[in-house]
């Protein structure tokens, strides 16, 4: 059985995600209180869709609850106009909003207009700016490992918070190879730059794998504050594994 603390330690880097296309404010707070209210520890931020936003503050202040607030924009196609995108930070901000996760512009990567992708992420950044920004390269549409390594290298230099590997929205989440390129590439970077790994991390066993390579590559031990795990169940086992 895994060590209890390392559990912990699990738990405390989770982004409790639900991103339900067909959710309602009733599904939403029925998830709050069975998987948040429950937890035996706090995760470190809760994802949701923007509509939700409002709900899910007012939850967190009636729990007491010391939890980031994230939301995601440009999601999950990445392919709006930047003038919109722009709009869906503005109005996330001014829902209270802690972290913004938004999806890098990879299709317009593909097609090899880099400078257009520099561009964007720039503009992100300066809207978000004092805020945490994780940008999601959706590491399975990239063909090559040298797509997943420049995607990550240009979020790195944009001075985003954190590359996100997938929205979970594509056949392809996570996994260990490209888990494995975008540490390299965060663990050379000049400033601390933070990995959140999403798109199926189902499994605790997986997890564990995921946290051991970042500590691994770069040499710190796994804090939320540079590395996240983004998961809709994971939260619960881990809490169950607790209780034996």
């Amino acid at each position: 059985m895994t060590n209890p603390l390392r559990i912990q330690q699990l738990m405390k880097l989770v982004d409790l995600t639900r991103l339900n296309d067909q959710d309602d404010a009733a599904g939403m707070q029925q998830w709050l209180e069975q998987d948040l209210a429950s937890a035996a520890v706090l995760p470190a931020a809760v994802c949701v869709y923007p509509q939700y936003l409002t709900q899910v503050k007012t939850f967190l202040k009636q729990h007491q609850a010391a939890v980031k607030l994230a939301t995601v924009v440009n999601f999950p196609s990445g392919a709006l106009p930047l003038a919109e995108v722009l709009g869906q930070i503005k109005a996330a901000l001014a829902a209270g909003a802690d972290e913004i996760d938004c999806v890098l512009p990879y299709q317009t990567l593909l097609l090899g207009h880099t400078e257009q992708v520099r561009a964007f992420l720039a503009a992100v950044r300066q809207a978000t700016a004092g805020v945490c920004l994780k940008i999601i390269i959706e590491s399975g549409e990239l063909v090559t490992c040298q797509q997943i390594s420049k995607a990550t290298e240009l979020v790195v230099e944009s001075g985003a918070d954190f590359v996100k590997s997938s929205t979970g929205k594509v056949k392809v989440g996570v996994t260990e190879e490209a888990a494995r390129i975008m540490l390299a590439v965060i663990a050379a970077s000049e400033r601390p730059v933070g990995f959140k790994a999403s798109g199926g991390v189902r499994s605790v066993e997986f997890a564990l794998k995921l946290v051991s390579l970042f500590e691994e590559l770069t040499g710190e031990v796994a804090t939320a504050q540079y590395m996240r795990l983004g998961a809709s169940a994971l939260l619960k086992d881990l809490s169950q594994q607790l209780d034996y």
